[in-house]
C-alpha cells in the first residue's frame, strides 16, 4: 500500500459515530488514538459516554453507547498509567474509510477533540509537520468538482 502524506492537524469524518469534519491532531509520539469524551459509565452491559467538541454545537455533548469495548492501560505523556476504555470505529480521510481503535479520554485541557497515534498511522501515512488539513482540503476540492453547473 502506498503511504499517504498527512499534515500535523486535519479534519476527519467518523461515519459509524455520525460525526463529520472533526478536528484531529496527528501525534507520532502517541501510540494509541483517542477521542474526547466524559461521563464514561458502564451500565446495562454497555459503555455510555458523552462526546465533547465546543466547535461543533450539533455534536457537542452527543451521547454514545458502545456494546463492544475493551479496557486498556495507557501511559500518558506525563508518564502516568491510566485505565481507559477502547472502542472500535472507523475514520474517513482522503475519501477512504479506515478501521480505527479509539480510547475514550477526557481531553478537556487539549485543543483537539481527537488525537491520532502511531498505531493507526503506521503503514498508511507519512506525516509532514508543515502541512495542515490536507485530507479536509482534498474533500473540499472533491465537493467543488461534483457540483454540477446548470
Amino acid at each position: 500500500m502506498e503511504k499517504i502524506v498527512i499534515g500535523r492537524v486535519d479534519k476527519a469524518d467518523f461515519p459509524a459515530l455520525r460525526l463529520n469534519d472533526i478536528a484531529i491532531k496527528i501525534d507520532t509520539g502517541a501510540y494509541t488514538s483517542s477521542i474526547h469524551c466524559e461521563n464514561i459509565v458502564e451500565k446495562e452491559d454497555a459503555l455510555h459516554c458523552t462526546f465533547l467538541d465546543d466547535e461543533h454545537p450539533l455534536y457537542n455533548k452527543k451521547e454514545f453507547v458502545f456494546e463492544n469495548y475493551d479496557i486498556v492501560f495507557v501511559r500518558s505523556s506525563n508518564g502516568i498509567i491510566q485505565k481507559r476504555y477502547m472502542v472500535q470505529s472507523n475514520i474517513k480521510l482522503f475519501n477512504k474509510i479506515f478501521k480505527i481503535s479509539l480510547s475514550l479520554s477526557d481531553r478537556q485541557e487539549m485543543r483537539y477533540p481527537v488525537l491520532i497515534g502511531r498505531k493507526f498511522l503506521t503503514k498508511k501515512f507519512i506525516v509532514d509537520t508543515e502541512l495542515l488539513e490536507v485530507s479536509f482540503n482534498h474533500k473540499l476540492d472533491e465537493d467543488k468538482n461534483t457540483i454540477q453547473k446548470p
